[in-house]
């Protein structure tokens, strides 16, 4: 886990991409024009509150969400980008992994629509997401890719 995730630093929130096997778990939200992206599918995550630290907002944020406590050794991949909401500050993006019984397990909170697991290609291709999530996992996958390449001994 890459260490600023327990860092105080000034950030705007979190948004993770849960894995569940080769699916990403995605909520629909809420359909009220007052709100950024309203009816489209986005990723679990949101706003910090006082003075938490990456992986606090994450964790209460996925707790609000979907009731599930997220272990630290679940995260995978993150980084650092500029902030949807407001490009002069920053934001954290994280790729975790959930099983299957966790899934089964959530409780949905009073946030969004819906959830449901869609396919990871779906994910990267599809319309009616926010693109900036769209954009980001797509890093994380280019680097996958990338680190897959240089592991197996190719190049």
């Amino acid at each position: 886990m890459d260490a600023y995730l327990k860092d105080q630093f000034d950030f705007t929130g979190v948004k993770a991409a849960l894995l569940v096997e080769q699916s990403i778990l995605v909520i629909l939200r809420d359909n009220k024009p007052a709100i950024p992206w309203p009816n489209m599918w986005e990723l679990t995550g949101g706003g910090r509150e006082c003075l938490e630290t990456p992986l606090e907002c994450l964790r209460r944020e996925v707790w609000e969400e979907l009731g599930l406590i997220l272990k630290e050794k679940s995260i995978i991949w993150s980084r650092i980008y500029p902030s949807m909401l407001d490009k002069d500050r920053s934001a954290v993006f994280v790729v975790a992994q959930i099983s299957q019984e966790q899934y089964q397990e959530i409780d949905f909170g009073d946030e969004g629509q819906e959830f449901k697991l869609m396919p990871i290609e779906d994910f990267i291709k599809a319309e009616g997401i926010i693109p900036q999530l769209q954009e980001r996992f797509k890093d994380y996958l280019s680097e996958k890719e990338e680190n897959n390449i240089w592991t197996n001994g190719r190049n």
